[in-house]
């Protein structure tokens, strides 16, 4: 046999989740396998009719502590560490009693869904694994020597290698069986490392660790020449993370990150609402009593940027609003479910990707968000910030009316997920015109004026929709110039945080142009 081939002839099975289990151990038992096991699982395995060795028996220590101490024994970790090519290895095995383990099939007690669970502490605290990462590690590091497995989905892969090689396992399968046990038990670390972070009530530990699961490998990333790659790390999130895809092509890298402003942006909203995205940035979003009004609303903001856009709903997807979607180009649809009729509308449009997430997140959920910067990264808390009524102080003489309010909170959440620059006219529930991503504020003001003008002669209408609307920039006017660009478009009442050393003179402005206008205290950039 070369000497990349290992023969497998011992192996230890102990695993929390049994799929797949007995189906492995009667494939090494049919081969001559020798098979040790643990607790539940070697139980598993004789109410199958296969002959097992217990653990304890095999070291001939009990397991003690409730099931704490039973696989941390020298004649377990010696035989899965020790080096077949050396002598001395070969001398303490003799001396001690020591046997071989080829082969090492571990999963870890659940401790992530434990957590998801809600349950209480102590159960928590019993359900970090330590036996089992300890042999992970052991066998994953003498991956010379040993085969290594941690996911049941590589047990097909594992009986494959055996037959090819007769009962043995190549180098290279072995090495990259180790490299997946380290990937799990420093993902297992992490999951725990954040939960005792959340428990003190850290949120910036002095060591972060990031830890994800590759669902998707990526065509390429924002252009042909990079590489990408879709990790999910919180799987309780409802969106992407959840998101069941139902028809389509492979998503690609801006496709996911499209999707994800535009399923974030809509959860913000109780009323049915549409959001249509394209870069990241909203070209359109609307409530409506129901989602069709919605989109029309939506779609009328902005229909040229919406062609080839992400469409986002946070109600499940209808046949009447799926009939009116059909009529455009869309990369992407998002809702929590469709309905049959929507399915049916949209099924035969064999391209467009429809994303089914089952939910609708929490937009104040608790949650860091991290963006690369060179030799390290950013974290800080997701925006879950939500201005209300209450929350606004009238600076000009004229305050809103009731409509003007309810039209400027709405403004005010949607400029919350607008790069910034970011300048947001919203008239009886939708959008009107947008501003984003510029340098100067005012340009940004002059955009969205020109977009709510040019939406309003696409519909046949000769006044700009943003007569009558109102308007919500993220951060405060540094000067009266991005103010006076709304008035002049037509608003009659303009949202912002305020904060800024020429307040009184944006005030002062307001109040010539006879614009209500009030502070929120609240800044939302987003870069």
């Amino acid at each position: 046999m070369p000497a990349t081939l290992r023969p497998i002839r011992r192996a230890l099975l102990s695993v929390s989740d049994k799929s797949g289990l007995v189906e492995l151990a009667q494939f090494l038992a049919e081969r001559k396998v020798a098979l040790l096991s643990t607790g539940g699982s070697a139980q598993a395995l004789r109410q199958a009719g296969l002959s097992v060795t217990d653990v304890s028996d095999h070291t001939g220590f009990p397991e003690i502590m409730d099931g704490r101490v039973k696989t941390l024994h020298p004649k377990i970790h010696g035989g899965l560490l020790a080096r077949r090519d050396l002598p001395e290895h070969a001398a303490a095995q003799e001396a001690h009693g020591i046997a071989d383990i080829d082969l090492l099939v571990v999963n870890l007690y659940p401790f992530e869904a434990t957590v998801a669970k809600g349950a209480d502490r102590d159960t928590i605290i019993e359900n970090i694994d330590i036996g089992g990462p300890a042999m992970i590690r052991a066998a994953a590091k003498n991956h010379d020597f040993v085969t290594v497995i941690v996911d049941p989905a590589d047990y097909e892969e594992l009986r494959k290698e055996f037959t090819t090689h007769n009962g043995a396992a190549c180098l290279d399968f072995r090495r990259r069986m180790a490299r997946k046990a380290y990937a799990r038990t420093a993902a297992y670390d992490t999951a725990i490392s954040t939960w005792m972070a959340r428990e003190e009530g850290e949120p910036f530990p002095e060591r972060v660790t990031i830890a994800g699961a590759r669902q998707s490998l990526l065509r390429y990333g924002e252009n042909p020449h990079q590489r990408a790659a879709f990790y999910v790390t919180d799987g309780e999130r409802p969106g992407l993370a959840t998101a069941r895809q139902l028809q389509g092509k492979e998503l690609s890298y801006n496709n996911l990150n499209d999707t994800d402003a535009a399923f974030e942006l809509v959860a913000e909203f109780e009323a049915p609402t549409i959001a249509i995205i394209k870069h990241a940035n909203p070209c359109g979003v609307a409530s409506a009593p129901g989602l069709a009004q919605a989109y029309e609303r939506a779609l009328a903001c902005d229909p040229v940027s919406a062609f080839g856009g992400i469409i986002a709903a946070n109600r499940p997807l209808d046949g009447g609003t799926a009939e009116r979607i059909g009529k455009l180009f869309s990369e992407v649809i998002i809702a929590p479910s469709f309905t049959p009729d929507a399915l049916a509308v949209l099924g035969t449009k064999k391209n467009l990707r429809l994303l089914e997430t089952g939910g609708m997140p929490d937009p104040a959920a608790d949650g860091l968000t991290f963006r690369s910067l060179a030799g390290g990264f950013l974290a800080q808390d997701r925006d879950g910030a939500h201005t209300s009524a209450g929350d606004l102080k009238v600076v000009t003489r004229r305050a809103p009316s009731e409509r003007e309010i309810a039209d400027l909170l709405f403004a005010f959440t949607i400029a919350k997920h607008v790069k910034s620059n970011a300048i947001v006219y919203v008239k009886a529930g939708a959008t009107v015109g947008i501003g984003a991503g510029q340098m100067s504020r005012v340009d940004s003001s002059r955009i969205a004026a020109w977009k709510a003008a040019e939406a309003a002669r696409a519909a046949g209408d000769s006044q700009s929709w943003a007569k009558g609307s109102v308007v919500a920039s993220d951060a405060f006017f540094p000067f009266a110039d991005g103010l006076l660009a709304a008035a002049e478009a037509g608003a009659t009442a303009v949202i912002q945080p305020g904060g800024s050393m020429r307040d009184d003179e944006v005030i002062k402005a307001a109040d010539e142009a006879g614009l209500a206008m009030v502070f929120t205290g609240t800044r939302h950039f987003r870069h």
